[in-house]
């Protein structure tokens, strides 16, 4: 496993567990209206009760994970956008269906890997940027560092997006030392579909969706 591939295990357990904290504030329009700064720091504050919360052999259970993040995690997670973002030039030429189902292929992909990289986390200390002001900017990056132990720094910056409707930030993507994990992904499945079409792309997804829910 290579060093970007080990920070980038870790920054995805972050963030499994910070946006699970997320459905923990209310869902009122003063939520809505919160800077994602705030509602990080929101999370932050409440991360490490939720997690001491749970029995240390609960933590290590995919399908524990997997049912918290669907429950709680996957209504902050602009997975629509995101996709979008992913299949890049091959929005255009897939149909509305491929596009659904990719869009939800994507979500169920999503939920498992941070379940997977859930069962991993352990107590890091976290260090948020210091709010700014927002503005009009609908996109917004936000950066942190993640402290442990006998182990260099991981700098991320998260990525938000706001909803122009509804008002609502949501993650979309996160940066590792310099790395979208967005744009690596985006890379990897487009390339895939240039091989062997976005259909099959989409089974092989599945596929994998699949074999882990029984695992």
């Amino acid at each position: 496993m290579t060093l970007h591939s080990v920070l980038v295990n870790k920054a995805i357990s972050f963030i499994s567990v910070v946006l699970i904290i997320v459905s923990s504030v209310s869902f009122s329009a003063n939520a809505v209206e919160q800077s994602p700064y705030k509602l990080l720091s929101t999370v932050g504050n409440q991360l490490f009760e939720r997690i001491a919360a749970l029995p240390e052999d609960e933590r290590k259970k995919p399908e524990v994970m997997r049912k918290i993040i669907e429950e709680e995690l996957m209504p902050y997670i602009d997975y629509r956008y995101s996709a979008y973002k992913i299949l890049g030039k091959y929005v255009k030429s897939a149909t509305k269906a491929q596009r659904n189902e990719f869009v939800k292929v994507m979500r169920d992909y999503l939920s498992m890997t941070y379940a997977q990289a859930l069962t991993k986390y352990k107590n890091q200390q976290v260090i948020f940027e210091p709010e700014k002001a927002v503005g009009n900017k609908r996109i917004v990056s936000i950066h942190t560092e993640i402290i442990e132990q006998g182990a260099p720094p991981i700098n991320i910056d998260f990525k938000f997006r706001k909803n122009k409707k509804t008002g609502q930030w949501k993650a979309f993507d996160m940066v590792v030392e310099g790395i979208s994990l967005l744009s690596s992904k985006q890379s990897e499945i487009t390339g895939q579909i240039r091989e062997v079409g976005l259909d099959a792309v989409i089974a092989q997804l599945a596929q994998k969706v699949n074999q882990q829910s029984q695992v």
